[in-house]
């Protein structure tokens, strides 16, 4: 089965390379840098491949309401498990601003793709997880699985200001999914796919241009707490230039 060349085009330091960051809490294990280098490929419109970085892909990112549990693997899969009634959402239909969802972010310049798997098992209402792209807290889009009316469906939610809310129905396995962003020249792009082959459309919607985004996993459970998240898979480089119908 192909898969997405694993890449990444954020802004890599001497300073994030390598050094085998993790952020300590009591309940976060320190597994230490992973013995396998991970190769970061530039895979599209001729830019050339970048360094190699020794330590955790995820060693660049920084958290927004960081868990009380979570695990970065020397694999480089991260594992997440929700805390106590989190949510983004901005004031649409509740009237009501939370910015309290774990979201994991790196910095990316304008003219990016992400994409991530995600593993969970969605049960409750609002259970939801997926990819986040933000400029501000009142500046972002995420997308994911959110358990809604009794199933978990394919859901995006942009928010300039006040929330929408798109839900719709996913026919794949709700517990092992992937997503795909592609920010471009003011245009944002979802996609996802149940096999990590076949990439329908999710969303297209325009999105405020900007030199840096802060885009990444996101997990959050309004209704409750401890949804456990596997993102694995992660990929980060130069924007997809393929047509609108294109699937793969």
């Amino acid at each position: 089965m192909r898969r997405f060349t694993t890449f990444h085009r954020a802004l890599i330091t001497p300073a994030t390379v390598g050094t085998g960051r993790r952020c300590q809490t009591s309940n976060h294990v320190n597994e230490g840098p992973s013995a396998r280098e991970t190769t970061v490929v530039a895979e599209s419109q001729g830019h050339p491949p970048l360094q190699q970085v020794g330590a955790s892909i995820w060693d660049a990112f920084t958290w927004l309401n960081q868990p009380d549990h979570w695990v970065a693997h020397p694999d480089g899969s991260l594992e997440v498990t929700t805390g106590l009634q989190t949510d983004f959402w901005r004031e649409t239909h509740y009237g009501f601003v939370r910015d309290s969802g774990h979201f994991f972010g790196v910095k990316a310049a304008g003219g990016f793709t992400a994409q991530v798997r995600i593993n969970a098992d969605f049960r409750e209402l609002y259970d939801q997880a997926g990819l986040m792209v933000r400029l501000d807290e009142r500046t972002w889009i995420k997308a994911g699985i959110e358990f809604n009316d009794g199933d978990p469906m394919i859901s995006s939610v942009l928010t300039e200001g006040r929330s929408d809310w798109a839900p719709g129905s996913f026919n794949g396995d709700p517990r092992d999914f992937w997503l795909r962003v592609t920010v471009a020249d003011g245009v944002l792009r979802l996609q996802y796919s149940s096999d990590g082959v076949r990439w329908p459309l999710l969303r297209l919607a325009p999105f405020p241009d900007a030199d840096v985004y802060e885009v990444g996993p996101f997990c959050c459970t309004p209704q409750r707490q401890g949804l456990q998240v596997r993102f694995s898979e992660w990929a980060l480089g130069p924007a997809l230039k393929r047509e609108l119908h294109d699937l793969s």
